[in-house]
């Protein structure tokens, strides 16, 4: 499953959306700002392909994602990513639910539901908080680390190690295999397409082996749960197992290490923020609900249109990619004032708009009330212990036009007494 890497073109002054040194250098807000206002139904063409409709505007994309039947994430057309993914070679894997429609989507989806109910995620609280007590009792008592590694990339892999029925010390691979799988960008990431073949068949080996094991002796995590529903009296086929694993192993924590990563860095940066939860940890949901918005760690997601369209004036044909793109929709003008304030309170305020950086809709990501509680629950702790930790360097981001992600984030605090 070998990913092709995006390559740039010259648009003649027009922002190439697909250029993933556009996030990397952090010019995207500003070229969303100019289309939402002059074209926020945009066609960017591709150095490599036929191009793509970019949706911008947040009523647009809440739009496109609930209407399945005319824009489909489907594999067989294309998928949900701007490259297509029935055309990528060594992909040998079924489509997972974020690449079907309905009504095979909501089948598949209900296979995972059990894993993700209130009362599950509520019933993890206590051993979550005690994982974030324990990483931030082993941050260097020299009031320096690295934040990634040290506290964002730990403590999502390891909930994720839980919601498998896996090893802690499985963390580590799980990480290592999901940066290969979204990183198609980031030469620090894919090495080399032998390594990203690589990971990939440890990780199909990894999940078979999990697949037999819980075949034999199923729980109650999120593997027992595929290896045994059924959706109209069928097992789950293998190979769509493995594109459901790769999933949920890329689900479960590039967004909430990102956001964790992210919202430290945005609190740092606006002071009189992180004063207002100081003052005030009853604003911690609503300062959560504000950083998936700001951060907006997932930047897009593609549909394909089945039949010929029209949206915003643009004549859509059958067949077009049309991308959603979260990162735009977020800070749009429309919905708020202020978009481009970042403000912890402005969720704890009646009738605000919903952030997408979940998505919308159908694909709506079943996993948002775990991720809201892991940065619930590290932020409380964070700022109790450490009340000044800061980001005392320059970061390293990572080079991609799917993920918006930190690589390393240099930070300095006052070590507890």
């Amino acid at each position: 499953m070998l990913r092709p890497q995006a390559k740039a073109i010259d648009l003649n002054g027009k922002p190439d959306l697909k250029d993933p040194d556009l996030y990397l250098h952090e010019q995207h807000h500003e070229a969303f700002r100019r289309l939402r206002a002059e074209e926020p139904v945009y066609w960017n063409p591709e150095a490599d392909g036929p191009g793509f409709w970019a949706v911008t505007r947040y009523d647009d994309i809440e739009a496109v994602s609930k209407n399945p039947k005319l824009f489909s994430s489907a594999k067989h057309n294309g998928g949900h990513r701007i490259f297509n993914e029935n055309e990528i070679g060594g992909n040998d894997t079924d489509a997972s639910m974020i690449s079907m429609d309905p009504p095979a989507h909501a089948g598949y989806r209900r296979m995972v539901t059990p894993g993700f109910v209130p009362k599950r995620i509520s019933n993890m609280e206590e051993r979550i908080r005690a994982r974030v007590t324990r990483l931030l009792d082993a941050m260097p008592k020299t009031g320096e680390a690295e934040f990634i590694s040290a506290v964002a990339a730990a403590l999502p892999i390891e909930v994720l190690a839980e919601l498998f029925g896996v090893p802690e010390s499985d963390g580590p691979k799980l990480f290592e295999w999901s940066n290969a799988t979204v990183g198609e960008d980031d030469p620090e990431l894919r090495v080399s397409d032998e390594y990203m073949q690589k990971c990939i068949m440890e990780m199909a080996g990894y999940a078979a082996g999990l697949w037999q094991q819980r075949l034999e002796t199923p729980g109650d995590d999120l593997i027992s749960m595929l290896a045994h529903s059924k959706i109209g009296g069928e097992a789950m086929n293998f190979p769509t197992y493995i594109g459901t694993f790769i999933l949920l192993v890329v689900a479960g924590n590039e967004t909430t290490r990102n956001s964790i990563s992210g919202g430290l860095l945005a609190l740092s940066e606006n002071p009189g923020e992180r004063q207002k939860l100081l003052d005030d940890p009853s604003l911690i949901p609503s300062a959560v609900q504000e950083i998936v918005r700001w951060v907006s760690p997932v930047l897009h997601m593609r549909r394909t249109a089945t039949e010929d369209t029209e949206l915003r004036g643009q004549k859509i044909r059958k067949g077009d990619k049309v991308v959603m793109w979260y990162a735009s929709g977020n800070r749009d003008e429309a919905q708020w004032a202020d978009p481009y304030r970042f403000d912890v309170a402005r969720y704890a305020a009646p009738g605000v708009p919903a952030q997408i950086g979940f998505g919308v809709g159908q694909h709506f990501c079943l996993g948002s009330r775990l991720a809201e509680l892991q940065l619930t629950i590290l932020f409380e702790e964070l700022l109790r212990r450490f009340p000044d930790i800061n980001v005392s360097g320059p970061i390293r981001r990572l080079r991609s036009n799917f993920i918006y992600g930190i690589k390393e984030m240099p930070v300095s605090y006052t070590p507890e007494g």
